[in-house]
């Protein structure tokens, strides 16, 4: 059975156009203060930009920026880089369960750079409490899942000790690094319940599970690797239909 990537409903039975909510936030969130900078380690993999004045942004689509432990901030990105979280999160949150909210904090550092982003946490309401789709240090199925959404829309991920994840710029895709496969062992594992997968026979167990999502594609093709990580996000989420 295919995906279903139809916009999803609140807990009222009416369309959450997440989307639109992410587009029209991107795009006012200019302000004039100066980001948290954190050391990067995969900043020394990311693509090397050509100087550009970095944009001030004090969230990502509809959801504020936090900086780890504290309050609202204000980061410093590369154009290109911030558009694509915008692109992730709400990826991130039209997969998510019905009854959640848009993302309305993320926790997280930036680099000086401006091109590696270290998540900490994902916030959003739900019967008006605030709670974690994802919490740095808390394992479990919407870490996994916030990991495939990362997968899905960059190439430089690195889960970091203390569980924060940080994320690199530049085009989505299947590369094959040791990250790509370590992540599709660990999700055959974790989220798709078949404890022999190795890096071995990665391909084969990430096949396997992509057939039971109802999907038939190479897994180390684009749209292979796109369709295992959208999976694995749902399956993660608790969204999938697969048994």
């Amino acid at each position: 059975m295919a995906v279903d990537e139809r916009p999803t409903m609140n807990h009222n039975g009416h369309p959450l156009s997440r989307r639109r909510l992410f587009a029209g936030a991107a795009a006012a969130s200019a302000v004039t203060v100066t980001g948290v900078a954190t050391t990067s380690t995969a900043a020394a993999a990311s693509p090397t930009h050509a100087p550009t004045p970095l944009v001030t942004r004090d969230r990502i689509g509809s959801a504020l920026l936090h900086a780890p432990g504290g309050g609202p901030t204000a980061v410093r990105f590369q154009a290109d880089f911030h558009d694509r979280l915008v692109s992730w999160l709400a990826f991130w949150s039209a997969n998510s369960p019905a009854a959640w909210s848009a993302p309305v904090h993320i926790e997280a550092q930036v680099d000086r750079s401006g091109d590696t982003l270290t998540l900490h946490a994902i916030r959003y309401r739900r019967d008006d409490e605030l709670r974690d789709g994802f919490a740095a240090g808390r394992v479990g199925g919407s870490h996994w899942a916030t990991l495939a959404s990362l997968h899905h829309h960059f190439p430089i991920v690195a889960p970091l000790a203390g569980g924060a994840i940080q994320v690199g710029d530049g085009v989505a895709g299947f590369t094959g690094s040791p990250a790509q496969v370590a992540f599709a062992v660990a999700a055959c594992r974790q989220l798709w319940g078949d404890p022999s997968a190795t890096a071995s026979g990665w391909q084969e167990h990430a096949g396997r599970a992509l057939a039971r999502a109802g999907q038939r594609a190479d897994v180390a093709s684009r749209a292979g690797w796109a369709a295992f990580t959208r999976s694995s996000l749902r399956r993660g989420l608790g969204t999938d239909s697969s048994e």
